[in-house]
């Protein structure tokens, strides 16, 4: 299978002087994770919902944290983007996806952005249906953060592991995940611009006190309860890996956590599966 087999048509794009409000309403309304940017019919970018979900932490430049109708996309986006030809192999665009760290490649033809490959595009090939190890060997451990941690905290553990999160309760079950696509798409835009960084204090149950015991507890104003998809699919380390897929396409998801014995044992993403066609 080749690009021009399961690239995506048509491809919205944006301009660099477009502002990334108008880049996350078309990403909403089409249902899509990234838009190339285009100048003069030129490709000179690409922005995709990670580039919005990091404006977000309070550590970056005061102007990534405006309101998204002042920023403009050539602000966020990446520049100069790595792009396959129609031609180019399933296998050798997966290689691309791990050498480089990306989640898309544009197709290019003749100067022309033809189509988008993405890694949803790459799991509806025959490679992908061809793998057919446990859930448990592919996975990977996955980082954890509880119900309480900053919107600060949650970013700083998914830029520093390139990855999403898993929520934990105080137990350590898994209560929800968090995404690029929960801190890009968050809806409560006024709360993020107005209290980031504010702290409220609430009253929570202290059971290493004794049944009953209460307790004042200091958190953030947007914590990771208020991000996180909940309830969370699982699956058992010994699940084949064609169910798990299966499993991940019925529920619309990119990741499930893997449980053994009652126990978290780690993560299969959609990235793990693609690696192994990379391989």
């Amino acid at each position: 299978m080749k690009a021009r087999d399961v690239m995506s048509t048509p491809v919205f794009v944006v301009s660099p002087e477009d502002t990334v409000a108008h880049a996350r309403r078309l990403m909403v309304r089409h249902k899509i994770s990234r838009l190339p940017v285009m100048e003069n019919g030129r490709l000179t970018g690409i922005i995709t919902k990670k580039d919005i979900a990091y404006r977000l932490r309070q550590g970056e430049p005061a102007w990534r944290r405006r309101p998204l109708d002042r920023i403009p996309v050539g602000a966020l986006m990446t520049e100069h983007p790595a792009v396959v030809s129609p031609d180019e192999g399933i296998r050798q665009i997966a290689r691309l996806f791990v050498e480089k760290i990306i989640s898309s490649v544009p197709v290019v033809d003749a100067g022309a952005v033809n189509g988008i490959v993405t890694k949803t595009d790459l799991m509806k090939s025959v490679l992908v249906r061809a793998l057919r190890c446990p859930a448990g060997d592919v996975m990977e451990d996955v980082a954890v953060v509880s119900r309480y941690h900053s919107l600060d905290h949650v970013i700083g553990v998914m830029r520093e592991r390139n990855d999403k999160v898993l929520v934990v309760d105080d137990d350590g079950a898994p209560a929800g995940i968090i995404t690029e696509t929960n801190l890009a798409f968050f809806d409560d835009e006024p709360k993020l611009s107005g209290v980031i960084g504010k702290d409220v204090t609430i009253q929570r149950r202290r059971e290493a006190d004794g049944p009953g015991g209460q307790g004042l507890l200091v958190v953030a104003a947007v914590t990771a309860e208020d991000l996180m998809t909940s309830p969370v699919i699982t699956v058992p380390a010994e699940t084949p890996l064609p169910d798990a897929i299966a499993l991940m396409g019925k529920h619309h998801v990119n990741s499930l956590v893997v449980m053994e014995k009652n126990t978290l044992a780690g993560i299969l993403k959609r990235d793990d599966i693609i690696k192994e066609v990379a391989k």
